[in-house]
């Protein structure tokens, strides 16, 4: 049985109380997390603040980026052991696991080699003045990492907080830490400094609460629900702490007639079940142009009806969801897929192995709804994807521009204007055109708008956003 503990201030420490592990496949329990509380939190800030007067503080950005780059070169050997414990922990199937652990190793390279390149200007000003600006870390940083991506997320949060020359402490979700505490392991193995990188596990209303309300805390990352991500910002607003939210969404793809269904197809089921549609940035709504629409729904049938949901180990399609409660609140979305003239068209399949005490739910593609209908309206984090018909490209946008969400949209188009004037009308943080990627390229800068939150993360973005910046006017005339 795995027993694991918090790590601060370079020691790995128990808490008074343990948290279950169980294995979202089997519906087993597979070990214990610490249930840290607010004394731990108060403990890791305080880890933090002397990191920060200390070695970690002391470090030159190149310094810094050194240890990312043994960071990354570590994980890349690890690459297939953090992807069997992601998979154990989480679900997910290996072929998605190991995407992730590849990826953090790459979070480690790009920001390894950036930390040395984040630069000030300098400014003309007024005639014996020499103005200049200065890009220094906030400090300490909390970072409150959600259970769906856990490496992922950490080499886009942490990571970049740790090469702007952050001191950070970390809360992962109660229900996937396992991979969170291998990449402090590592980051132990690596030389980074004692209190650098704190880790306290437990639940959301404890540990995450008193991070996100910790007034030792300068700078808030969180990534999750937009509800929760109200109650961090409003926790952070009273200590006046600047907050990155990467929430919810509901983003669309947009099919013209035109459009290349062959290489589209791929992208409109995959991106709305992969992580068995636990991805905030999942594809959850399909906008198909109405003079294909019978025909591009035929062929998204079809590809449903082969998928295969089984226990991650099986590296099928789909693995399970997270936990009990996620299987429910998804089923119950399912049960409006037989009212108000809605129709599920196709599911996929649970394979006879599965174990009955794991969390499986068969993709469902339904349609048949009005654009406002809560299942093209509300966030369903399951393997469900909502197909809209539209007649042209203002009512395309109208629709697409029609929740409260802001993420990520597809654009399927060979028209190469209307390609460009569907990503500036559509309203979110990236667009992608013939293609459909939230998920991949540590390059580019992530984040939402509406109720999917606000901030960047991701590319150089992330530093700016790590860094407060400091400006400098020195007069140097005769007096």
């Amino acid at each position: 049985m795995i027993k694991e503990k918090l790590l601060i201030g370079g020691r790995w420490m128990e808490a008074g109380a343990t948290i279950p592990i169980e294995d979202p496949s089997t519906g087993e329990t597979i070990g214990t997390l610490a249930a840290g509380t607010a004394n731990d939190i108060d403990a890791a800030v305080n880890a933090a603040q002397g990191a920060l007067r200390g070695a970690w503080g002391k470090a030159t950005a190149a310094e810094r980026g050194r240890v990312l780059a043994k960071m990354s070169a570590l994980v890349a050997e690890q690459v297939d052991a953090l992807a069997d414990m992601e998979a154990r922990d989480v679900g997910k199937p290996l072929k998605q696991a190991r995407a992730d652990a590849v990826a953090l190793s790459r979070y480690l390279e790009f920001y390894a080699g950036a930390a040395d390149k984040l630069h000030g200007e300098t400014i003309p000003y007024l005639a014996d003045y020499t103005v200049y600006t200065l890009r220094e870390p906030h400090g300490v940083t909390g970072h409150i990492v959600p259970w769906n991506y856990p490496m992922q997320i950490i080499g886009r949060s942490v990571v970049g907080a740790l090469a702007a020359g952050n001191a950070a402490v970390l809360k992962p979700a109660e229900e996937a830490s396992l991979t969170a505490l291998a990449f402090a392991r590592i980051a132990q193995q690596a030389g980074l400094p004692d209190g650098a990188l704190n880790l306290v596990t437990g639940l959301g209303e404890d540990a995450g609460a008193a991070l996100a309300a910790h007034p030792g805390i300068h700078h808030l990352s969180f990534t999750g629900s937009t509800q929760v991500g109200a109650l961090v910002q409003a926790a952070a607003g009273r200590n006046a702490v600047p907050v990155t939210l990467e929430l919810g969404g509901k983003s669309p793809q947009v099919v013209f007639e035109d459009a290349n269904l062959e290489r589209a197809l791929p992208f409109l089921v995959n991106a709305g079940i992969q992580n068995a549609g636990q991805t905030c940035s999942a594809s959850s709504r399909l906008l198909i142009q109405r003079s294909i629409y019978n025909e591009v729904l035929e062929k998204l049938a079809a590809r449903y009806r082969t998928l295969r949901v089984g226990p991650a180990k099986d590296d099928l399609d789909v693995g399970p969801l997270i936990s009990a409660a996620q299987k429910a609140r998804v089923e119950e979305y399912l049960k409006l897929g037989s009212q108000d003239g809605v129709s599920i068209v196709a599911r996929g399949e649970i394979v006879a192995n599965a174990p009955s005490g794991g969390h499986y739910v068969a993709p469902a593609l339904m349609a048949g709804m009005k654009s406002g209908h809560r299942l093209a309206q509300e966030e369903i984090f399951g393997p469900a994807q909502v197909v809209l018909p539209f007649d042209d490209e203002d009512e395309a946008i109208a629709i697409a521009n029609g929740t409260d969400y802001g993420l990520v949209a597809g654009v399927w188009t060979r028209d190469g204007s209307r390609a460009m004037r569907m990503a500036r009308a559509i309203s979110t943080g990236q667009v992608f055109i013939n293609n459909y990627g939230a998920g991949g390229g540590v390059e580019l800068p992530f984040g939402g708008v509406g109720k999917s939150g606000h901030g960047r993360e991701k590319g150089f973005e992330a530093l700016y956003a790590f860094t407060r910046l400091k400006t400098v006017a020195a007069f140097h005339g005769r007096d």
